[in-house]
């Protein structure tokens, strides 16, 4: 029984180190994609994106420190990130955020 719990641990671990490593090259190509992407459509999408691979590396993060406590923090950045890609779309759409009426 030692074993089989000490086999997991150690599998969970090089699991988590992979994740780790596999999130963290998609956000540094992400970020060139952010900085040159060709259209301010790719620029949002690659911002996104990126913020999906942070929730990731959080959730990733709680399962090696064995923690619910992460929980809330992904829950608000994916809440962050919801308001944040509605604010950047309509943007780009109309040139502005908040409509204002002039009259």
């Amino acid at each position: 029984m030692e074993g089989s719990i000490s086999f997991t641990k150690t599998l969970i671990d090089i699991s988590a180190t992979i994740a780790i490593i596999g999130v963290s090259l998609s956000v540094m190509i992400l970020l060139y994609r952010a900085i040159k992407g060709p259209t301010n459509a790719d620029r949002a999408v690659a911002l996104d994106v990126i913020g999906v691979n942070i929730m990731a590396l959080a959730g990733v993060i709680a399962i090696l420190l064995v923690s619910t406590q992460f929980n809330d923090v992904i829950l608000l950045i994916g809440i962050l990130l919801f308001i944040g890609t509605i604010a950047l779309a309509k943007f780009l759409e109309k040139g502005v955020i908040i409509e204002r009426d002039m009259d």
